[in-house]
C-alpha cells in the first residue's frame, strides 16, 4: 500500500512539473507564433493579389470571412477569400485572389496533408495557375489531377463555393465603395 502512494505521489509530481513547463513554453512562444502566423499569412495576400497595398480584415463573429483589397490610392480593386473543404488526407486551406470583376488573380494553399507525391501536387503551378483569369462560371473547366481527384476537386470546390457564398455581400461592397 505505502509503495503505491509513494509511487502516485511521484507520479503526480511529475504530471504536475511537466504541466507547469508546457505552460511557461507556451507563454513565451505563443507571441512568436502569432507573429509567423501573421507575417505567412500576409505573404500569402500578397501572392494572391500583387497589385494590393492594403488588406481590411472583414469579420464577422470574430472570424475574418474575407479581405478587401486596395490599391495604394486607397480604391477597391479585389478581395482575398480563406476557405478550406475536406481532400483525402484532411482539410486543404485555400486562400483566392479575386477582382472587382468576380476573375481569380491566383490561388495559394495554405495548408495541407495530402499524400506526397499525389495529392500534394495540388501546390504545384500546373495545377494552381490554371485558376487564373477564371470566372465562377468558368471555374468548372479546370483539369484535376489525375490519381488525386479528391484533393485537387477539394480545391476547386473549396474556391468555388466560398466565392459563391460571398458574391452578394461582395457585389454590394463593390457598389457601396464606387
Amino acid at each position: 500500500m505505502k509503495e503505491t502512494i509513494k509511487y502516485g505521489f511521484i507520479l503526480g509530481l511529475i504530471c504536475f512539473l511537466s504541466s507547469g513547463l508546457l505552460a511557461i513554453v507556451h507563454g513565451v512562444t505563443e507571441e512568436r507564433i502569432a507573429f509567423a502566423k501573421e507575417k505567412e499569412i500576409n505573404a500569402a495576400l500578397k501572392e494572391v493579389m500583387p497589385q494590393g497595398y492594403d488588406f481590411k480584415p472583414q469579420i464577422k463573429a470574430e472570424t475574418i470571412i474575407y479581405y478587401s483589397v486596395y490599391d495604394h490610392s486607397k480604391k477597391l480593386i479585389g478581395f482575398a477569400l480563406k476557405s478550406a473543404n475536406e481532400g483525402y488526407s484532411s482539410d486543404i486551406e485555400v486562400l483566392t485572389g479575386i477582382d472587382i470583376e468576380f476573375k481569380i488573380t491566383n490561388v495559394k494553399i495554405l495548408s495541407h496533408n495530402e499524400t506526397p507525391g499525389l495529392g500534394s501536387r495540388i501546390t504545384e503551378p500546373q495545377f494552381i495557375g490554371q485558376f487564373t483569369g477564371k470566372t465562377l462560371e468558368s471555374l468548372d473547366q479546370a483539369q484535376v489531377i489525375t490519381g488525386a481527384t479528391i484533393s485537387s476537386g477539394a480545391v476547386m470546390h473549396a474556391v468555388k463555393d466560398k466565392i459563391t457564398e460571398l458574391k452578394d455581400q461582395l457585389i454590394k461592397e463593390i457598389h457601396h465603395a464606387g
